[in-house]
């Protein structure tokens, strides 16, 4: 009885053993904390007239001239306690004879937590009625369209980040100060790329 007894103790152990391996107590619930509710989604956006990855259409970029407008930006599944949002634009790869090899075309920070996105043709100015505040690389407090020059496409990326508060800094921060202030801050992030360069002169007329 005594030996029967003992085998039947190692043999719990062992199951308890493998269902501890497997992330489960013996009663079979994950780690011991009941089962998991479902993963809320990540943050998504969308950059309204054109595909990720695809080709962004001339009247958001330079070669509209003065009527290039900000295309609508609309991001869902924002993570809870978001506070605030930034957004950037940019250019990552080098511009021939520049030597700048990230060009900043729009930084957005300060957007409302409550807000869903940013209607087409947002409006310049440092400071926005919702109390945002926006740049570029020229320090004007405006979108800049993308403008490539002729030759291979560049990649345009919209980077949205939800924030955990409020940026404390003044209209006319820099880049690098509104990036560093988001540290520690981001609850979530999400991208969208677009590809542009200007059209070759035509040739002149024979």
């Amino acid at each position: 009885m005594k030996t029967r007894m003992n085998l039947s103790v190692v043999a719990i152990l062992g199951l308890a053993l493998a269902a501890t391996a497997a992330g489960q107590t013996p009663g079979g619930r994950p780690g011991g904390r009941g089962p998991r509710g479902p993963q809320a989604p990540p943050l998504q956006m969308t950059v309204t007239g054109f595909a990720d990855g695809a080709t962004i259409p001339t009247e958001f970029t330079c070669s509209a001239g003065p009527q290039a407008v900000s295309p609508a930006v609309h991001w869902s599944h924002v993570p809870a306690g978001t506070k605030s949002f930034v957004l950037l634009l940019h250019d990552p790869e080098p511009h021939p004879g520049k030597h700048l090899e990230d060009i900043t075309h729009w930084l957005i920070w300060n957007v409302p937590g409550t807000a869903a996105g940013l209607p087409q043709g947002v409006p310049a100015g440092a400071t926005l009625p919702d109390g945002a505040h926006q740049l570029n690389q020229r320090n004007q407090p405006a979108f800049m369209g993308p403008c490539a020059p002729p030759g291979p496409q560049h990649h345009y990326t919209w980077q949205l980040f939800a924030l955990d508060t409020t940026l404390d800094l003044p209209a006319d921060a820099s880049r690098a100060a509104v990036m560093q202030a988001t540290d520690g801050h981001i609850l979530g992030a999400a991208e969208w790329i677009g590809r542009y360069a200007r059209p070759a002169a035509a040739p002149p007329a024979r």
